[in-house]
């Protein structure tokens, strides 16, 4: 058993899992992603953040968890300590699950021993708490008899539609199982959550129990324990869950105002709402139900003409950490939680998964780069809730928070970011990052190596090093960013207003000598040839200074511009200006510079003019508390 399991994880990712088990089902996801664990960063931009996430953020993260009481209540409910669950959310419990999905992808990277050591510990917890028959939520099983938390109910499940979040908690965990089992070869968390599932299983379906999720990620979960054992009692059920949606009582809020495959705007909690889209995309991959993509398709093409962030980010309001109306899009006040953009990537992933068009990895690639980096500090351990995109002094990062999600949601993510660089659909390999890693392939029936050499995000020259074991016929996909052919975004939210051609700085050579090339209607250049072993593809992607401007119907920034090069957005901050930033302008007409500044916020490219100095937008409130803007009055 444990054999075909190894086969069938190891081409599952954290955002997008596509092997099947043999004789399930007959379709999956046409694209296959390269797992985290056949890719290795070398780079200057990711592969520090991954350390620093092991070395920083994680342990923070554990020992936060520890004093405030997170893992007693494993203890509690193993019957190894004394007292009741102790916390302020029924769901923490889910902050130890994301720890240990981030520590699984971590070591896989940089082993660490002592890391694995205290992966066993609190998973010989967790057996410990798990009642017998599968049950796993510290809330009950550790709670006060007549005093449980106000929002866990007298029975199990039934208040799993309003904020109990037994069912969140069972996603999360069986996320962080099939990433340990997959990093480690360990059962010990996976057996956890068959048990869990099964229980699942036997409570809720056709005639039995009928609660909805109230914050989806279960459905997620499931899918990836179906794709783990071969259950398909978990696909029916994760299918099961999202068919409920639409018969609830809390509307909107949760996604429950209409069913799944009737909805075609975002609305609601940005959080559950992109992780209901991803396991929508999952069970739609699988099943092969086209309801569910159309659906998708239709709310992914709202979002990204109405609903979406310059800086990758999505959910405008505070209230209610939602969707706001189309093209409400407020700066100071915007909401951007850093976990929906976490969310908004494994959104993007599936759906380049499924339809294999470059225009998902150019929203996936900003998020990635601005929305998601900027939720936590360069030095790994202060965070932001909220994005905003202008600051006049009161945002500022925090150690922790009450509501930890977005800090342990950063733990799992940033280790897993080298299973979202390269795909694969038979015999066309996608190169849809650009980072300094390697990785082998299996393509034209032979192992493939491929070793990617860049200064990217502040360069746009790559140097893609293919290894063959023997001359082979293949075709390597090269996508082009949609910033590189004057296009921010895949809509028109954005524009930039320097028109120049763009294009005619794409240039692309095979060992040396250029090749005339052709950047297909999906956002690719394809080079179909026979590869030879030591050929070097090189990719040049012009780095030009793009100013932006916004759809009209955005009132928020009328009359304003923002600045880009490449990947990076970029703001102003006060520390770097002489003049109060919420007051600064920028003509038109005016001269913008590009400098490397090695001894600057770990190093990165500023954006100069004759009066102002903008740094990446991810790299602000680094220095203490500053003014902040990301869109800057045009003066034209």
């Amino acid at each position: 058993m444990k054999t075909i399991l190894t086969i069938i994880l190891s081409s599952l990712t954290l955002a997008g899992c596509t092997s099947q088990p043999a004789g399930e089902v007959s379709t999956d996801y046409p694209i296959s992603s390269i797992s985290f664990t056949d890719v290795k960063f070398t780079d200057d931009f990711w592969a520090p953040r991954i350390k620093t996430n092991q070395e920083v953020t994680i342990p923070i993260a554990l020992h936060q968890c520890e004093i405030t009481g997170r893992v007693d209540n494993f203890k509690k409910a193993a019957g190894l300590m004394d007292g009741y669950f102790n916390t302020e959310y029924p769901f923490d419990d889910t902050d130890i699950y994301k720890i240990l999905e981030g520590a699984s992808y971590s070591i896989q990277m940089f082993p660490n021993a002592a890391l694995e050591a205290r992966m066993d510990t609190l998973i010989s917890l967790i057996v410990q708490a798990q009642e017998k028959d599968g049950y796993l939520f510290t809330p009950r099983t550790a709670g006060e008899p007549g005093n449980l938390h106000k929002w866990v109910g007298e029975k199990r499940w039934e208040k799993t539609p309003d904020l109990s979040h037994e069912l969140y908690n069972c996603g999360h965990l069986y996320e962080a199982a099939v990433a340990h089992y997959q990093a480690t070869g360990k059962r010990t968390l996976l057996d956890v959550a068959i048990k869990s599932a099964d229980l699942l299983v036997r409570d809720f379906g056709p005639g039995k129990l009928t609660y909805e999720p109230g914050h989806q990620i279960v459905e997620m979960g499931l899918v990836k324990m179906y794709r783990a054992t071969g259950k398909k009692e978990y696909l029916d059920l994760a299918r099961f869950f999202l068919n409920l949606k639409g018969n609830g009582e809390r509307g909107a809020y949760c996604q429950s105002h209409k069913p799944v495959t009737e909805q075609d705007e975002a609305v609601g909690h940005a959080v559950r709402a992109v992780y209901m889209y991803s396991g929508m995309a999952d069970v739609a991959a699988l099943t092969g139900d086209p309801a569910y993509q159309k659906a998708i398709d239709n709310i992914w093409n709202n979002v990204v003409s109405k609903k979406y962030y310059i800086t990758g980010g999505i959910g405008a309001r505070h209230d209610g950490e939602a969707f706001g109306e189309n093209y409400e899009l407020p700066n100071h006040s915007a909401y951007c939680e850093t976990c929906a953009a976490i969310g908004n990537v494994y959104w993007n992933h599936r759906q380049f998964l499924n339809h294999g068009e470059a225009k998902y990895y150019d929203v996936l690639e900003r998020t990635l780069y601005n929305g998601v980096i900027s939720g936590i500090s360069l030095s790994g351990d202060h965070f932001f809730y909220p994005n905003p995109l202008e600051s006049h002094g009161d945002y500022t990062r925090s150690e922790w928070f009450g509501c930890a999600c977005c800090p342990s949601n950063l733990c799992r993510f940033m280790a897993s970011i080298p299973g979202y660089v390269y795909a694969q659909k038979d015999d066309q390999v996608y190169v849809n990052l650009y980072v300094d890693s390697h990785t082998e392939i299996q393509a034209a029936n032979q192992m493939v190596s491929l070793n990617q050499k860049t200064g990217y995000p502040w360069d746009g020259k790559i140097d893609i090093t293919v290894d063959p074991q023997k001359d082979a016929q293949f075709t390597l996909k090269l996508r082009v960013p949609g910033w590189a052919q004057n296009k921010p975004v895949p809509s028109d939210l954005y524009t930039y207003i320097n028109t120049s051609d763009q294009k005619s700085g794409v240039t692309l050579s095979l060992n040396n000598k250029p090749i005339d090339y052709r950047i297909g209607a999906d956002g690719y250049i394809a080079v179909n040839r026979e590869w030879n072993k030591g050929d070097v593809v090189s990719l040049s992607l012009p780095m030009t200074i793009n100013r932006t401007i916004t759809n009209e119907n955005v009132e928020a920034n009328t009359g304003r511009v923002s600045v880009e090069r490449g990947p990076i957005l970029y703001c102003l901050e006060s520390i770097d200006n002489k003049e109060d930033v919420l007051k600064a302008t920028l003509a038109d007409n005016a001269t913008l510079e590009y400098k490397w500044e090695a001894d600057l916020l770990g190093g990165v490219v500023t954006i100069n003019s004759n009066e102002t100095k903008a740094i990446p937008y991810y790299a602000w409130d680094n220095r203490g508390k500053s003014n902040m803007i990301v869109w800057v009055p045009r003066n034209q």
